[in-house]
């Protein structure tokens, strides 16, 4: 009996020690916990990619890898956190093996290069030959409303409080492709899709928690490539809406930030004083100038430091990866100005460089053409300072701005109120290093509604002929295609309401012709014909402007090229008006008649023409 009892003792020792060590190789495999980016891609111009391993005193290790050139290895005060800066340049798509070794102990990581999509460095991003149609991703429609709520997220879905997730998703875009394409719509912007992991408030997405996972409330990364592959399928193109600004409070880093100075502290929290201005004043006093750009936007948005070198890698390479990753056509750039100015300048310069046809539009809500212009790639006007902020391309708030505040109500034609003023905000196009590059939009996700506003149809038909026609990139936002309003001064929900017919169970789907109201077909016929017809119209997409002082309220411009002509007149006074052609000879010249783009008519260009009030014609000169 003796040696049977040695014996599993010893056996019993032995798996005790076994078990040890299997615990102890779990243990120092466990270290890492997220590897980001989580894989690159070969051939890129991107070529030195900083690998950041984050797991218990990962840091403690010595880094080594097969068949790869570390070119650095940097620690930071944080052990949870290494960067490892491998060169892919020259190496092929494939596996490798990262080794980490601490005394005697190691274990191995693999990671992966991936090979790109064919002339994915060419890609053609939007332009002015497209129109853009903003969805509230949250607020489009519910295609899986098994994803409403997430275990692994905090808020759940409670479609009754207007500020609450309503359950819109990425499958309620996909299910919807074809409406928007018939709508005219050439290119998508919903707001963003990342994950936000906040209490309350977090429909929105801005506030993010994981800049490369998909919220699993509106769908997974492989919905999303899946949105961009059918919306690719249609001719059409994705927008991602980005944030380099800031993250949410809840984002995974929050809890063991890589370095104190990974955000920007005061210590502690400071909000931004929201003064853009004090980014190109030569005015401005220095703390003014900090308070802006390092001040956090709201206390649930940390302000992200793009001076450490760490943080503004990070972000180049986020960015870059979704683009090939999703194959990407464009970014919206949310805050853009709040930004470090020589980060962002270079986080936009190295987007541009790897991707050298693509396109980025930077939110830079300024009410001046010349503080909007200062933001736009190769501005004369940020030049002064030795600035250059390689962003191709700028959203148009000043012209937002004018129809926010009620120019189509001001009908009397007075000096300086009515058509004048738009008139006067393009005679500031000259400021604009790339006119046609440049986003025009009467509301997004952050105004009022137009159509709360501007409540006549008439007023609609008369925005949405400003859109269709003048130079820059139209933007339309979701709904109001089908006469949707919405009150800022109740709150933000008020101005995200939720489509009607995105919803199982709706009472009403305005999707389909058969659903919608006679008013709401009306202004969707307006819209799609208008849009629809805009598509391969060069003359607008690139096309010279050419405009006339208005009078009596009636504003005329003319686009036009070597090889075509489109005239477009906007009466805007309560009162019937007759417009003589004689004052437009310059760019009538041989012109005899024009067809109206809405009536199909046949409009004579040798007589005066009697235009009703509130009223306004596009048309194509023959």
């Amino acid at each position: 009996m003796a040696p049977h009892f040695i014996s599993n003792h010893q056996a019993r020792k032995r798996f005790c020690l076994l078990l040890l060590c299997l615990f102890t190789w779990v243990q120092s495999i466990a270290q890492i916990t997220r590897i980001e980016p989580p894989f690159w891609y070969s051939d890129m111009n991107h070529a030195d990619v900083q690998i950041m391993f984050y797991g218990k005193n990962i840091a403690q290790n010595e880094v080594s890898a097969t068949n790869l050139i570390i070119k650095n290895v940097q620690k930071t005060e944080n052990p949870n956190y290494l960067f490892v800066t491998i060169d892919t340049k020259n190496v092929a798509p494939g596996t490798f093996v990262f080794t980490f070794k601490n005394g005697k102990k190691s274990f191995t990581q693999n990671y992966t290069l991936k090979a790109r999509k064919k002339d994915s460095a060419l890609r053609k991003g939007f332009d002015s030959s497209d129109m853009v149609y903003l969805i509230m991703s949250d607020r489009f429609a519910n295609g899986n409303p098994k994803n409403d709520s997430s275990p692994n997220l905090i808020e759940k879905a409670d479609r009754a409080n207007k500020d609450g997730r309503h359950g819109g998703d990425i499958e309620g875009m996909i299910q919807h492709l074809d409406y928007i394409k018939e709508l005219g719509a050439t290119a998508v912007w919903p707001t963003p899709l990342c994950e936000d992991n906040d209490e309350r408030g977090s429909y929105h997405t801005y506030g993010q928690s994981d800049v490369y996972k998909i919220d699993e409330r509106f769908g997974t990364n492989e919905e999303y490539l899946k949105l961009s592959a059918e919306l690719h399928k249609r001719g059409m193109k994705l927008i991602k809406d980005y944030v380099t600004n800031h993250w949410g409070y809840k984002h995974w880093m929050m809890d063991d930030l890589p370095t104190y100075d990974w955000i920007n502290q005061f210590p502690g929290f400071k909000q931004t004083n929201y003064r853009m201005t004090t980014q190109f004043d030569t005015n401005a006093s220095a703390i003014d100038t900090k308070n802006c750009m390092d001040g956090w936007f709201v206390k649930s948005m940390p302000d992200l430091n793009q001076t450490n070198p760490l943080v503004l890698n990070y972000l180049i390479q986020n960015a870059i990866w979704w683009i090939e990753y999703a194959d990407l056509d464009g970014f919206r750039v949310d805050t853009y100005s709040y930004a470090d100015k020589k980060g962002i300048a270079a986080w936009t310069q190295a987007i541009m460089e790897e991707y050298p046809h693509f396109n980025i539009v930077g939110e830079a809500w300024l009410y001046s053409s010349a503080q909007i212009a200062y933001w736009q790639k190769d501005s004369k006007i940020a030049a002064i300072q030795n600035y250059n902020t390689h962003l191709p391309s700028v959203m148009d708030f000043m012209l937002q701005g004018i129809l926010a505040e009620g120019v189509l109500n001001e009908n009397k034609g007075e000096w300086n109120k009515g058509m004048v003023r738009i008139y006067n905000s393009l005679s500031s196009d000259f400021l604009y290093p790339n006119i046609n590059n440049i986003l025009i939009f009467a509301e997004n996700h952050d105004t009022n509604r137009l159509n709360q506003f501007y409540p006549e149809f008439e007023k609609y038909r008369l925005t949405m002929m400003l859109l269709a026609t003048l130079r820059g990139i139209p933007q339309l936002y979701y709904g109001s295609e089908i006469g949707m309003a919405g009150d800022k001064g109740q709150g933000d929900g008020d101005i995200r309401r939720d489509f009607p017919g995105g919803w199982p169970g709706d009472s009403q789907n305005a999707f389909t012709k058969a659903g919608r109201t006679p008013n709401q077909q009306k202004y969707f016929d307006l819209t799609a014909q208008l849009f629809n017809w805009r598509k391969d119209k060069n003359v607008i997409h690139t096309g010279k402007t050419t405009h006339y002082i208005p009078e009596n309220n009636v504003y005329v411009y003319f686009r036009h090229n070597d090889q075509e002509s489109v005239m477009v007149i906007i009466n805007n006074s309560n009162e019937k008006q007759t417009l003589s052609m004689d004052r437009f000879q310059e760019n009538l010249k041989k012109y005899t008649t024009g067809t109206d783009v809405l009536t199909l008519k046949s409009i004579p260009l040798n007589q005066s023409l009697t235009l009703e009030p509130l009223s306004g014609s596009i048309l194509e000169l023959k």
